[in-house]
């Protein structure tokens, strides 16, 4: 395969300085990240660009230089290419086809903001490419791909940070839930709740002709191939400019064959913190019962009936028996955040307010000077992606590392098969598999569409 070529890091930066002021990189900004020079910069490239594709992007152009972008959507590709360049001064090559982004051997690092049926395969063959990795959460669509990365992490030694930037970011309210919790404001935990919110259930979706420049057999990739589906009415605010109601963009999230809904959106972030609060982000849970739940459409033998509608849990309570007898639940009902009970007390902690007695209470006795910097294992970086690159230049593994991202993940995985299949689950947190049930076993893994596995 061609592939246009940038012959050094050296060259890159003399085009961003040939190309004006806008792409004058002062040296605070490369020190803040613990390069010495321009040319020590790491030079990265985005894979999939709508919405948190471009917002990973933006966070990291203080630390890097983005070289390449790709999209199967040509309508964002070159949107998000123009704007690079207004911000670097230096327009990144453009790519219909990621693989022509691994091949390249100028690139240090990938970030990628796919849809989550697309995240592993990527993941991986970047791995092997020789890349460094920041991947948008949900890591996984199923748990056997997360073992998978876990093994080429360790197989290759690269740098792998995933997108649960709530460990970094939010003014770090929930790094001070976690301190609250360690330093036992609380007494003993006793229950943990993590709202996510619902969703409404969908109208019937027609096929409809694929967007001009979308290329649709390539988004479905690994997925199986189905019709484009898509009503005339269209997404306003966050994710907007597309159809409201659809099987691509932005509503990829309502589709198990492509994510798992709330569970492993919403639920990424706040089963995340709730683990680490709790201590058991290298272990797991023992029991998953689904209280009560909703689909939107008929299921038999744990997979849809139908086609036309989105299929995962529209309303759920999960409960989740953890270690120490700690009792957690996943709901879909009050507010967006996290709820913690003790012995002693509770505090509730979103992105927005951290509030409670607890909280109240540090007025007069405040926190240790260093409780924040212990929970996050040193200085808080600026940003998610400010943590990517440092840990890029340390060779170390970030704060939101593979291995405790896909112990929490597995809870959400694990918390839509007892939907699909309505059942609870018995889970051996070390052997990673379902305790005497064969069929929900088989929902841990899933096989690629022919000519879309995998490059080992």
């Amino acid at each position: 395969m061609s592939v246009p070529r940038l012959t050094t890091r050296r060259n890159f930066l003399q085009g961003l300085a040939a190309a004006g002021s806008a792409a004058i990189l002062a040296p605070s900004m490369n020190r803040a990240c613990g390069y010495e020079s321009p040319n020590e910069r790491p030079v990265f490239a985005t894979i999939g660009l709508r919405n948190q594709g471009w917002a990973i992007t933006s966070k990291s152009f203080r630390y890097a230089d983005f070289a390449a972008l790709a999209d199967v959507d040509a309508n964002v590709l070159g949107a998000n290419a123009e704007k690079v360049e207004k911000n670097q001064g230096k327009k990144p090559d453009a790519y219909n086809d990621y693989r022509r982004v691994l091949d390249r051997k100028d690139i240090d690092a990938v970030m990628i903001a796919t849809p989550d049926h697309w995240h592993t395969k990527i993941a991986v063959e970047a791995m092997l490419a020789g890349k460094d990795v920041y991947c948008e959460k949900p890591l996984t669509l199923t748990i056997a791909e997360g073992k998978l990365i876990e093994q080429i992490v360790k197989q290759t030694g690269r740098v792998f940070q995933v997108g649960t930037m709530q460990r970094t970011e939010s003014e770090q309210r929930f790094l001070q839930a976690i301190a609250l919790v360690r330093a036992s404001r609380i007494g003993t935990v006793v229950r943990v709740t993590c709202g996510i919110n619902g969703m409404d259930a969908s109208p019937v979706i027609p096929a409809a002709p694929v967007p001009a420049g979308l290329d649709w057999e390539f988004w479905l990739g690994p997925a199986p191939k189905v019709d484009y589906r898509a009503l005339p009415e269209m997404r306003e605010g966050y994710g907007g400019g597309v159809p409201l109601y659809s099987n691509c963009h932005y509503s990829f999230r309502n589709w198990h064959e492509y994510s798992g809904g709330k569970l492993t959106d919403w639920g990424a972030h706040h089963v995340d913190i709730a683990c680490w609060a709790l201590g058991a982000s290298d272990t797991g849970p023992s029991k998953i019962t689904p209280v009560e739940f909703k689909l939107p459409v008929e299921y038999k033998d744990g997979y849809p009936t139908v086609q036309d509608q989105y299929n995962v849990a529209t309303s759920f309570r999960i409960k989740v028996d953890m270690p120490n007898n700690v009792e957690m639940i996943i709901t879909s009902e009050g507010d967006n955040g996290i709820l913690f009970e003790g012995t002693e007390g509770r505090f509730f902690v979103s992105r927005g307010k951290i509030v409670g007695k607890p909280v109240e209470d540090l007025q007069e006795k405040p926190l240790p000077e260093d409780a924040i910097e212990k929970v996050y294992g040193g200085p808080v970086s600026a940003n998610h992606t400010a943590n990517f690159t440092d840990a890029i230049k340390s060779r170390r593994q970030p704060i939101s590392d593979v291995w405790s991202h896909n112990r929490m993940l597995e809870i959400c995985h694990l918390s839509n098969i007892a939907m699909r299949l309505n059942r609870e689950l018995n889970w051996d947190p070390t052997k990673r598999e379902i305790t005497g049930d064969d069929q929900a076993n088989s929902f841990l893994s899933r096989e690629n569409r022919q000519g879309y596995e995998i490059n080992m």
